[in-house]
């Protein structure tokens, strides 16, 4: 056995649920020298599925480490991960012309609120290209059209081939994406939009709610899959908002919403906080 310097890893995995997986992770990793800092898990009666993230500090090498944790992920027929605790996640963010996510999300990777890497801004405007300069990272116009979005697509597809991006962020970015693209990214792209939906679809969303008066606005942030906006769920939150508040103020209020909501679900991304249930996820906080 190869031993290297202690390293924080962070280990999840998803499988049937039946006794003994518990004590058969823990035991892999003591085998290995880990001493573990963090265990949570969960088990979903109704889909029959177990869910276990942990984090463990082992002196073993990684090669190591998960050739020990396969051979229990095959008995338990476990699909699994094992990464560095902070690794920062290579990242894509797409945008259109609102600035408000994409600065926020910058800041806080500047800040190293954020584990992420973005590795690229992609934009079918180039508004915010300069926002993106600010901050020192590549910025890439893909314009799209009706007759050239597969293109498009294809183009994204590629860059984040070349870039070895392990995620990509809409951050408002106004394209309806194809089942292919999001079948090709599966998994790894969030979405983040208001919370009208489905009632205020298309343009002045929150024109149209201070119209009909609403009382409650919010964000959601998503998982991107073909059925459009109903991707499993990574995290929602609301604001109160009353009559006095104008369309304006709606706007401005929902922006802060968005930011906030976007930042948790990608920073419990990049965490390997958020395990997929079907149509729904297991987020260990």
């Amino acid at each position: 056995m190869t031993i290297a310097a202690p390293e924080h890893w962070v280990l999840t995995l998803s499988c049937p649920d039946r006794a003994g997986i518990v004590h058969a992770v823990a035991g892999v990793l003591a085998a290995n020298g880990g001493n573990i800092t963090e265990s949570q898990q969960f088990g979903d009666a109704g889909t029959g599925l177990f869910f276990m993230r942990v984090q463990v500090e082992s002196a073993t090498a990684k090669a190591d480490l998960e050739s020990a944790l396969t051979e229990v992920a095959e008995a338990f027929s476990m699909t699994w991960t094992l990464d560095r605790v902070g690794r920062p996640v290579r990242t894509v963010v797409m945008v259109s012309t609102a600035a408000h996510c994409l600065n926020d999300l910058l800041f806080r990777e500047r800040e190293g609120r954020l584990p992420i890497q973005v590795v690229a801004v992609v934009s079918n405007h180039t508004e915010l290209a300069p926002t993106a300069q600010f901050y020192g990272v590549p910025f890439h116009h893909i314009p799209v059209t009706k007759d050239t979005k597969p293109a498009a697509e294809r183009a994204l597809l590629d860059l984040v081939g070349e870039l070895d991006a392990e995620l990509v962020v809409m951050a408002r970015y106004m394209q309806i994406l194809s089942g292919d693209l999001c079948h090709a990214l599966e998994g790894r792209i969030i979405n983040i939009h208001h919370s009208f939906l489905p009632s205020f679809k298309g343009a002045r969303p929150y024109a149209q709610a201070h119209d009909r008066g609403v009382k409650l606005i919010g964000a959601t942030a998503h998982y991107a899959t073909a059925s459009l906006d109903e991707g499993p769920i990574i995290e929602q939150d609301v604001e109160r908002v009353t009559h006095a508040d104008d369309a304006a103020e709606l706007v401005a209020i929902g922006q802060d919403v968005e930011r906030r909501v976007l930042a948790r679900a990608v920073r419990w991304h990049a965490e390997h906080r958020v395990l997929v249930d079907g149509h729904r996820t297991v987020i260990f906080r």
